[in-house]
């Protein structure tokens, strides 16, 4: 059974609002129904067959073809399945996502993943602002899953985070791990401003000396058993992440923010 296939026909006029469009909501619905889907954008209702040339019946493998960044909400809600993006998307992407997996070819949008519960989402481009963080006056982000960037992100990767992994190839906008209370996050390359602001547990690793501020403490350098085990976790993934020679075990950590709980940490490849 082939991939149910949307391909993009035009480029909307205004955003369009994607949730509808995700495999546990499809199960068992024949083409004609989903081609009658209506989608918000904007202030009008648009059928999914306006925008979109469809093909294929696996409902529980999805493929969004000529994909634009004002596709919002792609694979909210998720339950399982997968949804592959050939192109960019929007805002919202993975929101809530509570399984399946969702991989994207080029760029995502801000609050990618905000409020992610459980899956796998990857991006091979880069995102926006507020990757994994929580909504504006929500406590809780990112709750559980995986995360792979493979390029760059915006500023609050993180905020609000409580589980899960968050891999970043490229380098971190400011403010990075901002008020997170567990889980990790890992930067290949350089991060911002601002690093850790407010974060209350959790950790940040980092193959680069990042500028931190006065409520972190310097506490030494150390050689850390757990940091082989995580490594290894990531060895299926297609990722720089899975290469053997970019791990490492001998870090600087620095604890913080002390202005908080002080029990984050912080480790740099020494």
């Amino acid at each position: 059974m082939s991939a149910l296939t949307f391909t993009l026909k035009h480029k909307p006029a205004q955003r369009v609002d994607m949730s509808p469009l995700v495999c546990n909501l499809l199960t068992g619905m024949a083409l004609a129904d989903i081609s009658a889907i209506t989608l918000q954008s904007g202030k009008c209702k648009l059928r999914v067959d306006e925008l979109f040339a469809l093909e294929g019946a696996d409902t529980q493998n999805i493929v969004i073809k000529n994909s634009l960044d004002n596709l919002d909400f792609i694979g909210k809600d998720l339950e399982g399945g997968s949804i592959s993006v050939v192109g960019d998307a929007g805002a919202y992407l993975a929101f809530g996502m509570n399984a399946g997996e969702i991989k994207v070819s080029g760029n995502v949008g801000l609050y990618a993943a905000c409020e992610m519960k459980k899956g796998y989402l990857e991006v091979s481009g880069n995102a926006g602002d507020f990757l994994g963080a929580a909504l504006p006056g929500n406590k809780m982000g990112m709750k559980g899953g995986t995360i792979l960037i493979k390029g760059n992100v915006g500023e609050r990767v993180g905020d609000h985070m409580r589980r899960g992994n968050i891999l970043i190839e490229g380098n971190a906008g400011d403010y990075c791990g901002s008020r997170m209370t567990a889980g990790t996050i890992a930067v290949m390359g350089q991060t911002g401003r601002h690093l850790g602001y407010a974060m209350r547990r959790g950790t940040l690793l980092l193959w680069n000396q990042p500028s931190l501020s006065a409520s972190f403490n310097d506490c030494g350098a150390h050689t850390l058993a757990f940091l082989p085990i995580l490594f290894a976790s990531f060895k299926l993934l297609n990722s720089r992440f899975a290469d053997a020679s970019i791990a490492f075990n001998r870090v600087q950590r620095y604890a913080g923010d002390m202005s908080e709980m002080g029990r984050g940490e912080v480790l740099v490849k020494l």
